[in-house]
């Protein structure tokens, strides 16, 4: 099952973590997997590559996980948004929950985001910071 996460703060989502495969189909043929790429690969290629926001990136293709968290000073405008990218992501997720067929494989839940938390996950020896 893929599993992702919004990281919630009083403000708004500090970001996601997307981890695991969701077993939908065999590598090559999933399309829920392939889905959920689409939708979080496009969020953080919005929010680095158009918003010129300089996100805490880490991936792991072995396990399926990517986290994309937003820097702590943001401009307000700018996490405006990022606020408004990461709303499109949780809603085409909920889009594929919401399908009987797949929402078995996929999960989506807000967590509180806890920063020294965030830090464990940068040093965990598999990831790579891109």
């Amino acid at each position: 099952m893929t599993k992702v996460s919004f990281y919630t703060t009083g403000n708004g989502w500090q970001g996601f973590k997307a981890m695991g495969h969701s077993d939908f189909a065999t590598h090559g043929e999933d399309i829920v997997c392939a889905a959920v790429s689409a939708l979080a690969q496009t969020t953080v290629m919005g929010l680095q590559e158009v918003l010129g926001i300089d996100c805490l990136l880490l991936t792991d293709e072995e396990a399926g996980a990517l986290v994309c968290i937003l820097p702590q000073e943001l401009d307000p405008q700018l996490w405006d948004q990022a606020q408004l990218l990461l709303q499109v992501l949780h809603t085409g997720l909920m889009s594929i929950v919401n399908e009987a067929e797949y929402r078995k494989h996929v999960s989506v839940k807000e967590v509180p985001y806890r920063e020294n938390e965030s830090a464990t996950l940068r040093l965990q020896k598999r990831w790579r910071k891109h």
